[in-house]
């Protein structure tokens, strides 16, 4: 059975890439894809590696239903270009960072998050890890939203195989 892989990446991997991995793992769930759908997220930055997922970040996250307690933060992984299918970036900054440590034969692979949602294509997901409930809250709507897109992307891909 064809398998499809994506990786969500931001600068630390506390807050947006994981939210975006759980988001899509349930979603995915919800369609009866889990056994064929395989989602990771990481971090370009090596400053929180093996950290747990930010507090205010997770409480928001189960709010909707999205249980980050068993991740932990990973650093991006020179194997990674290879392992995943499809690598999006939560900003721009972070797929430069991609694009400059990415393999030539794996760049096709690299994409904006945000151009997987209905009305941000291009545009950052904003980092709330200072930030209000409220931004949070903007975030989470963000990601639910480009999570559509993406698993979209992901059946056509499986419909292909």
């Amino acid at each position: 059975m064809t398998r499809y892989s994506i990786l969500f990446v931001c600068t630390d991997n506390l807050s947006r890439s994981p939210t975006a991995e759980e988001v899509l793992r349930q979603k995915a769930i919800q369609q009866g894809l889990a056994s064929r759908v395989a989602v990771g997220s990481a971090a370009t930055d090596d400053l929180n590696t093996g950290e747990p997922i930010d507090y205010h970040t997770q409480k928001h996250a189960l709010r909707r239903g999205y249980d980050l307690s068993a991740q932990c933060v990973r650093l991006l992984q020179p194997e990674d270009f290879e392992r995943f299918d499809l690598i999006l970036a939560m900003q721009q900054s972070n797929l430069q960072t991609l694009r400059s440590q990415c393999p030539p034969q794996y760049q096709s692979k690299l994409h904006a998050f945000t151009d997987y949602g209905t009305d941000r294509a291009g545009v950052d997901v904003p980092d709330p890890f200072y930030g209000q409930a409220n931004e949070l809250e903007q975030v989470l709507d963000i990601i639910e939203d480009g999570c559509d897109g993406v698993l979209l992307h992901v059946m056509s891909q499986l419909d292909k195989a």
